[in-house]
């Protein structure tokens, strides 16, 4: 009798199993649905196919693994960021792709600009950062007051126009003072000095 109550017939495949391989169901006679967990996955896709619905193929994978569908890999669960709410506990994408649709995502948000629009602007730009003409280039650059991307600069002069606040005289004020043409007041008379314009 112990044994009875421990196992179930499945209505499709008629294989004896226990009753963990049965999903619930409130409504059937046992509480478990007619079907073993197999059968049903099979019994719903062909149901989805009958109504003309695009069914994912199940793509085998070994345990402790994934099926990641943007790359086509399959990947260890390491690789993979943590989703309380799915039925796996894994994210539906491994953490590769979702940094690249984060950063896709960005572009356009931000700067209204896909990565393809990126990429061409880096090639317009011979491959390197338009201010400093040496370093690869990195991050997009865009007015502030007006949302347009003037180009894709490196790190360091990005930064640089950041801190300079976008101001074209004082960029110019620290291009002299680079330059030499130091930024002191002159003497004219005692007590009296002359800024520089």
């Amino acid at each position: 009798m112990a044994d009875w109550a421990e196992t179930k017939c499945c209505s499709r495949c008629r294989e004896v199993k226990p009753r963990a391989a049965f999903a619930g169901n409130r409504a059937g006679r046992e509480g478990l649905q007619a079907y073993c967990r197999a059968c049903w996955a099979v019994y719903h896709q062909e149901r989805q196919l009958a109504r003309g619905r695009n069914v994912r193929p199940k793509v085998p994978t070994p345990d402790g693994h994934k099926y990641c569908r943007p790359c086509g890999e399959i990947k260890p669960h390491s690789e993979w960021h943590r989703n309380a709410s799915a039925s796996d506990g894994l994210s539906t994408s491994c953490k590769s792709c979702r940094a690249a649709k984060g950063r896709a995502g960005h572009l356009k948000r931000q700067y209204g600009i896909t990565e393809a629009g990126r990429d061409e602007l880096i090639a317009s730009q011979v491959g390197v950062c338009c201010i400093c003409l040496a370093a690869v280039p990195e991050h997009v650059d865009h007015c502030h007051e007006t949302g347009r991307v003037r180009g894709v600069l490196c790190f360091s002069c990005n930064a640089a126009l950041g801190q300079f606040k976008d101001r074209p005289d004082v960029m110019r004020r620290a291009a002299a003072y680079v330059e030499g043409n130091v930024w002191k007041p002159t003497l004219v008379a005692p007590g009296v000095y002359q800024l520089p314009s």
